[in-house]
């Protein structure tokens, strides 16, 4: 055996061995003999660099920080799923394809909650690895992908191979780097799937193989071309040539036995090292793949399963309030850590004094806890039956925690306010508010720089903001203000001025009036000054505004204090005026509308699209919702609008509706 051969030979033993260590927790040869073939390998590699391969396990475990990430075209769409969410939907799938394959078997994998991702090979050999991306374009992240152990970087397959799965983060790895962020002071991470995504994303593949990322494939994409005629079979020739490919799975011929296989997955979710948010149902022959074909969005011959919300129970450790900007007090629920949905949750919102009382709440009580998605958490109710005697009922708080302000609440209000205007929660919080965003969008006035800069008295009111350019000199004497950030700050400040009217009626933090009432009355009147003029009755005329919104608008421009800060602003140039909006006349106009799914055009213009329509975008689906129009992946607020009876309406079927708008 030649040093060349016996180079590609240390590889794959090391290779092994790695698989042995990290995946299978098996190891067959020691540490030190471990290091020893590597120092054996790494000499040899020195010697002839005309051997050099980047996927070398010498290479794999040396990261590098990159300028950046190539673009790839997928040589085949890499499409995403539509989705099912009872068993009478999966039965209209089934008979669908039974239809087409009256004979069809089905395999039912389960669905990860990760990164989508395809691997190359040529010829036995790792080539790239690249992420989704918006199907048709992804990112070569082979660096990253290189530095998860169980990953081979060579097959025994010749010819073109790719496969497609998901990385992901194990559930003991995610824990892991939370409590690494927490001990460094670092922003916690959401959910598995993002500090997933990240990680890949990183630049930095130290980044990316000090957090332990692993990864399931499920989709052998040229497995035909390779004489396979089965996904089944896809699965085991992927396990054979050493990719993991997870064993929970079945195939099905009826949907009893779908529907049975994905409760039995469902109870031991929980049990599971990784995180699934549901279950793909799959045409277990690829010829019968071919035929039925896809969507230019989605396979035809596959669905997914998606798991309703989920309900756990955990302990209510304690209630503190919080202080808004408005002066409104919001009790918030300190809770025993618990995973729900995906995601870590320790506090929840309780929004209210009545909330608290008519669920019964009491500090140490075991409570119901839900989420869905990405909405907040909520807590559904205590579990009186649980209480042990160490049980304490919470009073709420007659002062501001702030202030210490006497709070009040109004008539016809659930919520409680401190009405004190020199309360330094509210002055920071409307600062941070004006500043944000989706208002004036001042890039280098974060939270945390807000709640110094009125610490040294620098930021008392949102006059101050655009004071802060007298203070220049001030701040260069602070810690951690330099020449350059300050000098940007003040530009950042300066170029806010420009903002849309829209986004200056937002940033005034006027009560009631969000960022799609700011939008609404900025079309409307078209200046400040207009609008300044209007008579409660007008406000009132407006669609979508209503009467206690225009109440709430026409006190405020009454009040001396906000009068000044207009025309102290007006005099600092801030943009006062924009063009009215003419609303088109359509099937949309004076509905509410709710968006929900992945959708291909983004979000923020399909809003703008149907606002200029003369539609209401609403965020949730209830009784008054008009037309809830959906892209891929819709979940909860597609299954609230078919048990609602809502019209449902596709994005293809939205896109065709705008084109017959005569403009």
């Amino acid at each position: 055996m030649n040093e060349q051969q016996r180079i590609e030979e240390l590889r794959k033993l090391l290779e092994k061995y790695a698989i042995e260590y990290y995946d299978k927790d098996a190891p067959s040869v020691s540490d030190q003999e471990y290091d020893r073939l590597m120092q054996e390998l790494m000499a040899l590699e020195e010697k002839h660099p005309e051997m050099d391969d980047p996927n070398s396990p010498s290479r794999r475990i040396i990261g590098s920080v990159l300028e950046g990430f190539e673009k790839v075209t997928h040589a085949q769409r890499m499409l995403s799923l539509g989705n099912v969410f009872n068993k009478e939907e999966i039965d209209e799938f089934v008979t669908r394809i039974k239809k087409e394959v009256p004979n069809a078997e089905f395999v039912v994998e389960c669905k990860y909650d990760g990164l989508a991702m395809a691997l190359q090979y040529q010829d036995g050999h790792f080539v790239r690895a690249v992420t989704r991306g918006d199907g048709s374009v992804g990112e070569d992240v082979s660096n990253n992908v290189r530095t998860i152990a169980s990953i081979p970087m060579y097959i025994d397959e010749g010819g073109y191979v790719e496969v497609r799965g998901e990385v992901y983060m194990p559930k003991k790895s995610f824990e892991n780097l939370n409590l690494l962020q927490e001990t460094l002071h670092l922003p916690l991470f959401a959910n598995p799937r993002n500090a997933a995504a990240g990680s890949i994303r990183n630049l930095d593949s130290n980044v990316c193989k000090q957090r332990k990322l692993d990864a399931y494939w499920y989709y052998y994409q040229n497995a035909q071309e390779h004489g396979i005629k089965t996904q089944e079979d896809a699965l085991e020739a992927m396990k054979t040539m050493g990719f993991r490919v997870n064993p929970l799975r079945k195939v099905c011929s009826t949907t009893d036995e779908i529907y049975d296989f994905i409760e039995e997955v469902g109870q031991k979710r929980n049990e599971l090292s990784y995180e699934i948010d549901g279950m793909v149902i799959k045409l277990n022959s690829l010829d019968a793949q071919q035929r039925i074909g896809t969507t230019a969005k989605a396979p035809r011959y596959a669905t997914a399963y998606k798991f309703p919300a989920e309900e756990v129970q955990t302990r209510l450790l304690n209630v503190f309030v919080s202080v808004g900007r408005t002066g409104r007090i919001t009790p918030n629920a300190v809770l025993e850590p618990v995973r729900v949905a995906g995601t870590l949750v320790s506090a929840a919102t309780l929004h209210n004094e009545d909330m608290i009382k008519n669920k019964d709440l009491r500090i140490n009580d075991v409570v119901v806890i839900r989420k869905a998605g990405e909405i907040i958490p909520e807590v559904v109710k205590s579990i009186p039956e649980r209480r042990d005697g160490t049980q304490v009922p919470y009073h709420y708080p007659t002062e501001c925690p702030v202030c210490g302000s006497k709070l009040v609440r109004l008539e016809g209000e659930a919520e409680h306010f401190c009405i004190n205007p020199d309360c330094p929660a509210r002055i920071v919080e409307s600062i941070i508010h004006f500043a944000s965003r989706d208002a004036m969008d001042i890039d280098s006035l974060g939270d945390k720089k807000i709640e110094q800069l009125h610490e040294w008295h620098m930021l008392n009111s949102i006059e101050d903001i655009y004071r802060l350019h007298f203070k220049r000199e001030e701040l260069l004497d602070k810690k951690g203000y330099s020449q350059k950030g300050v000098d940007k700050l003040l530009a950042n400040i300066e170029q806010s001025k420009s903002q849309p009217l829209a986004n200056l009626l937002f940033g005034l933090g006027i009560r009631l009036v969000g960022k799609k009432a700011a939008g609404i009355l900025a079309d409307h009147f078209g200046s400040m000054s207009a609008l300044e003029q209007a008579s409660e009755e007008e406000l009132a005329a407006i669609k979508f505004i209503g009467h206690i919104t225009a109440q709430s608008i026409h006190a405020y421009f009454r009040e001396p204090e906000n009068k000044e800060l207009i025309e102290f602003l007006r005099r600092e140039g801030l943009n006062m005026e924009q063009e009215k909006k003419e609303v088109q006349q359509s099937v949309f106009s004076d509905k509410t509308v709710v968006l929900t799914g992945k959708l291909n055009m983004p979000r923020s213009e399909a809003k703008k699209i149907l606002e200029s329509l003369g539609a209401n975008v609403a965020g949730s689906v209830s009784k008054k919702t008009d037309f809830v129009i959906y892209g891929e992946d819709a979940g909860s607020k597609l299954t609230k609008a078919r048990e609602l009876g809502v019209p449902l309406m596709s994005e293809g079927e939205f896109e065709e509706e705008v084109k017959n708008v005569k403009i």
